[in-house]
């Protein structure tokens, strides 16, 4: 963040404040444990916690000031009050970002966002200053939380925007108001709180309510709903994807167990990272950097360095043992992808094939309905030994069930510490096995007892 002095801070957010003096602030921070000298505290109320009460805290660590909502009072450092510090954390970034002149890129989609955001840093700060948040800041903490911390320098900006509420992207595209709005796609995902694939639409076609004048609206033109949805936006748009009506195309996507090829124009680009969806975040992630003049040759060079996110497709080699460990989330669409990712290790090393399935949150009353499907997806891929975790897990199992040939091996258990506990029992050597679940699930855990199983210190 540029050096800014706490006075203007507060006006920025129309707060009260006491003890200002000649203080500057170097960085904005939510966490108390962390605070450095000269950090700006924004005390932040969550569900099991409140920000609060760790406001002494940050004095003693070093803060210069500190946000507030509570009649909180210090001798250490300025006491900024607002009425909300969550919304005047995001007043702040709105301002913060009308003082620098970086070009921001903004990403949505139901799946792809992190590795894509990771892919288009990892092309453009060859050339640029780039910034983005090291992690999935997504929604109305995480994104004023990467915009505020570009530097003065800072040239581009790359962040994710992620919603679960109707009505929650428009809020923060409205923060950013980015040169660049990106949707990789959209699939059933977080139907708990938007409620239908309709929604979904609307929600993430909504990222371009702030785009700047003349900033690109770049969309999945594969997703035909979101396409129809976005013509009648009366906003210009650049397609992405296989199809035909694609403005950017993506022709002969090859996967080669850990890798794969996509050729892009003339070009063919390797992409060593697992799964065919990770050939379309290439696309997505091509489809942005040329909006910035990099070539396809720059491109496909950069691109050959990329390291995986971490807990998202990676594939790792315990001893005898291959993980594939994507237990980062999961939705339907991811879940197909993994299963996909799966099924081409196996058909080229020609291991057994195992899926350590945590069930899928958050698709509320769709629930029982696409485990169901997910366990006739699991059947028809011909995987060998399903292990499902999670309460929904016995209807992954009955869908399995119903359409999976006589030697199928399955097992369902209440909870991961159960499933660790028993997993000697099922991974055995040159076994090709897929971790994945959605977050709560802590599918981690299977990662680290594989290790400890298959005899790996590292």
């Amino acid at each position: 963040m540029k050096k800014t002095p706490v006075k203007i801070l507060a006006q920025a957010l129309g707060a009260d404040y006491t003890s200002a003096g000649k203080k500057t602030v170097k960085s904005i921070n939510t966490d108390s444990r962390s605070i450095g000298r000269g950090d700006c505290f924004f005390a932040i109320k969550g569900e099991n916690f409140d920000g609060h009460d760790y406001v002494k805290q940050a004095f003693e660590n070093g803060a210069a000031c500190a946000v507030v909502s509570k009649n909180i009072s210090s001798d250490k450092g300025a006491v900024l009050k607002v009425k909300d510090t969550i919304h005047s954390l995001g007043i702040l970034a709105g301002w913060y970002r009308t003082k620098l002149d970086y070009k921001v890129v903004a990403i949505t989609g139901s799946a792809g966002k992190t590795t894509t955001r990771e892919m288009i840093y990892h092309v453009l700060k060859k050339h640029f200053k780039c910034h983005r948040s090291p992690k999935s800041f997504n929604n109305n903490i995480g994104l004023p939380l990467t915009l505020l911390g570009a530097d003065e320098d800072t040239e581009i900006v790359i962040a994710e925007i992620g919603s679960n509420r109707l009505g929650e992207i428009a809020e923060l595209t409205n923060i950013a108001s980015p040169d660049i709005a990106v949707i990789t796609n959209v699939y059933p995902a977080h139907l708990k709180g938007l409620g239908s694939i309709e929604n979904i639409i609307r929600e993430k076609a909504s990222i371009s309510q702030g785009l700047k004048d003349k900033g690109r609206f770049i969309i999945n033109g594969d997703a035909r709903g979101l396409v129809e949805h976005v013509k009648g936006l009366n906003k210009k748009f650049i397609t992405f994807g296989e199809g035909p009506l694609c403005d950017i195309k993506g022709r002969d996507l090859r996967t080669n167990g850990p890798s794969g090829n996509i050729k892009i124009k003339t070009t063919n680009v390797s992409v060593p990272l697992a799964g065919r969806a990770n050939l379309f975040n290439t696309l997505t992630a091509w489809a942005v950097c040329s909006q910035f003049g990099i070539s396809i040759k720059d491109f496909s060079e950069a691109i050959k360095s990329f390291k995986s996110v971490v807990m998202r497709l990676n594939v790792e080699r315990f001893e005898m043992v291959t993980v594939i460990n994507d237990c980062y989330n999961a939705n339907p669409a991811s879940m197909a992808n993994a299963i996909g990712c799966l099924c081409d290790l196996g058909a080229s090393d020609g291991g057994r094939k195992v899926f350590i399935c945590g069930t899928m949150e958050e698709l509320g009353d769709q629930s029982e309905q696409l485990h169901h499907e997910l366990g006739k997806m699991i059947a028809e891929n011909d995987i060998d030994t399903l292990l499902a975790v999670g309460r929904f897990a016995q209807n992954v199992v009955e869908g399995a069930k119903e359409f999976a040939k006589e030697d199928f091996n399955w097992e369902i258990f209440e909870n991961t510490q159960q499933l660790c506990d028993d997993l000697p029992k099922f991974i055995k050597a040159e076994n090709i096995v897929l971790v994945k679940g959605s977050r709560c699930i802590g599918l981690e855990k299977a990662i680290d007892k594989i290790k400890e199983i298959s005899g790996c210190k590292s």
